[in-house]
């Protein structure tokens, strides 16, 4: 398995490492002063994120990379098993409810405390709870989870009862993570406090953060009183790349250790190099077209500038026909990804749905150009689609610019739907989030990545997901508002009968289907690397061909155990590790990187 790279591949990675790293930062020996490098001896495991953190603050972080460290930070009530992801305690030790099932009663355990010393209690996860169902601003992140809570309290310290308005399914899988009342509830505004200006933040997780500066680095340290047991690694640095082929080339040289997110390029020169491991394994997200069906609030008011055309379904479907998802696969992807169907990922093989024949949308432009005639949209003298009022039919997508994917998705389907008549622009964006929100964008590239229970996934389609005004953020990914889902949504939220539930489920990715406001491109691998002489072991999930970045816990950081030696890298760490969401060299059109996307109302998703 270990050859030398090509020559060529080690230029195209050198050449991208030269163009360097961290907004503010001159160059990577300057950055390294600055992010924990001169490490005195510790054994550090550095993460390499190419996310922004939106929020320190677990009630309003919506990406990736931020409840990655929450789930660090803090405890949830009970977790996911990394066999096999059926709920496992947490904060919880365990849990029973009414015959009704309307009361759930919850054991909390003796044995965590906070950092700061003080014992963490019910009251902590009631006070939480209670937060997020009486201001609003508390609820941005997670608020699907409480909306259905009717009262919550802590008659003791070792109990927590939630009272139900109806039957919940969600109850062993609250994604939320409790935080400490005693520090929380000296906030005054929930909307505006990131949780960024004290250090180290009070937590009860496996690790502490200890510091934060936007785009440059976290750093947090292992919480030696985490009643699980203490994390192996002295130190655990997320630290930002803008530029992925920066991480790739560092982790050749041996500064960094693990990456995430590799190119098909990359993990075929990567699997030829000495001391380093790729794993290949079936991913928990997906990736897709979102259209702009509107953007609406709940009060009513529209907004934003999303095209008109995009309202009509048979519009939505000629795009959905006129889109070749198995080229994406095999071209894009190279193989490292699965065609998309259903909205769920088949490696959650319960939940996961497909079309049947009858219903399937093929790839078929003749069929794509049919629709756009029945519509209105019909080819004038030079090939344009037009609508009545004469306009061309043209849109605009948003693009990540860090993800050569979009870019490379954009340029199939600028040929493909140019072909059909319709004209498309690629916006690509450092900062897709800003246009999203207000609605300024016709077509986006989404992607999220799925739990274990797929209510969070289900519920940012919801009308109840729409922000409450144009001014605010709601829990909504594309301002979806669908009567039918949202009935559906409802009685599979309540339903406690897994088969049947299934069967819910089942029928709200049909229906997704069917209103082709989300086209699934693809479920890609989790393509990933780490340099063997300095991880001795690490656990993935699930354990058996599992992913290590983006789990559905903390078992791959709090588990990592540092290999034999000081471990020291060129860049003077003694132990760097890290785990990158990296933009990849692209070495030819259409190679490219799935880059983990924005996150919104919280998914880790949802992370």
């Amino acid at each position: 398995m270990v050859t030398k790279v090509p020559a060529r591949i080690r230029l195209l990675l050198a050449s991208g490492a030269a163009a360097v790293l961290l907004a503010g930062s001159a160059t990577p020996s300057a950055q390294a002063a600055d992010d924990g490098k001169d490490n005195g001896g510790k054994k550090v495991l550095t993460v390499a994120v190419s996310q922004s953190v939106d929020s320190l603050s677990p009630f309003l972080a919506q990406k990736l990379v931020s409840t990655t460290i929450h789930r660090l930070a803090y405890e949830y009530l009970t977790n996911y098993d990394v066999k096999d992801a059926h709920p496992v305690p947490g904060l919880a030790t365990e849990w029973k409810t009414s015959p009704d099932k309307l009361t759930w009663t919850y054991t909390i355990r003796k044995n965590s405390k906070w950092s700061d010393g003080k014992q963490a209690t019910a009251e902590d996860a009631a006070w939480t709870f209670n937060k997020m169902m009486t201001d609003e601003n508390a609820a941005t992140a997670n608020g699907s989870f409480t909306a259905n809570f009717k009262k919550v309290t802590a008659p003791n310290p070792e109990t927590l009862v939630i009272e139900l308005k109806k039957p919940q399914a969600t109850m062993t899988a609250l994604d939320v993570p409790i935080v400490p009342r005693h520090v929380w509830e000296k906030v005054g505004d929930f909307s505006k406090f990131n949780n960024d200006k004290q250090f180290p933040i009070v937590g009860n997780g496996p690790f502490v953060v200890t510091d934060f500066k936007v785009d440059q680095f976290v750093k947090l340290k292992p919480n030696k009183d985490f009643w699980r047991g203490a994390p192996k690694f002295d130190e655990l640095v997320l630290k930002y790349y803008k530029d992925g082929d920066a991480a790739v080339a560092a982790l050749q040289k041996g500064e960094v250790s693990f990456v995430q997110g590799l190119t098909p390029a990359q993990a075929t020169a990567l699997r030829s190099a000495d001391n380093i491991k790729v794993n290949d394994a079936p991913g928990r997200r997906f990736f897709a077209l979102a259209t702009n069906p509107g953007a609406r609030s709940k009060d009513g008011k529209t907004f934003g500038s999303g095209h008109k055309a995009l309202l009509d379904p048979a519009v939505r479907k000629a795009l959905f026909a006129a889109t070749d998802r198995k080229t994406i696969v095999d071209k894009v992807f190279q193989g490292h990804a699965v065609e998309g169907e259903g909205y769920i990922p088949p490696r959650f093989d319960s939940y996961f749905w497909k079309p049947d024949a009858s219903q399937r949308v093929a790839y078929d432009p003749a069929r794509a150009a049919q629709l756009l005639d029945q519509a209105g949209y019909k080819r004038n003298g030079g090939g344009k689609r037009v609508g009545k009022d004469g306009k061309a039919l043209d849109f605009r997508i948003l693009c990540h610019a860090t993800d050569p994917n979009d870019k490379a998705i954009g340029k199939y389907l600028q040929e493909w739907w140019g072909e059909l008549g319709v004209g498309l622009k690629v916006d690509c964006l450092d900062n897709v989030s800003d246009p999203w929100l207000k609605g300024d964008y016709d077509l986006a590239f989404d992607g999220w990545s799925v739990n274990p229970d797929p209510d969070f996934v289900l519920s940012i389609h919801t009308c109840g997901a729409l922000p409450a005004t144009p001014k605010d953020t709601g829990a909504t990914d594309n301002f979806i508002c669908d009567k039918q889902f949202d009935e559906l949504y409802g009685k599979q939220s309540a339903e406690y009968d897994a088969a049947k539930r299934v069967g819910l489920v089942k029928e709200m990715q049909s229906r997704l289907y069917d209103t082709a406001y989300m086209n699934v491109l693809a479920y890609p691998n989790a393509v990933e690397a780490y340099r063997t002489d300095q991880i001795k072991s690490i656990t993935t999930m699930p354990e058996a061909a599992g992913n290590l970045w983006g789990q559905d816990g903390y078992w791959s950081w709090w588990s990592a155990e540092p290999a034999a030696g000081d471990g020291s890298s060129d860049s003077g760490s003694s132990m760097g590790v890290v785990i990158g969401i990296v933009a990849a060299v692209v070495l030819a059109a259409g190679l490219g990187l799935f880059v983990v996307m924005r996150r919104r109302s919280t998914a880790e998703d949802r992370e």
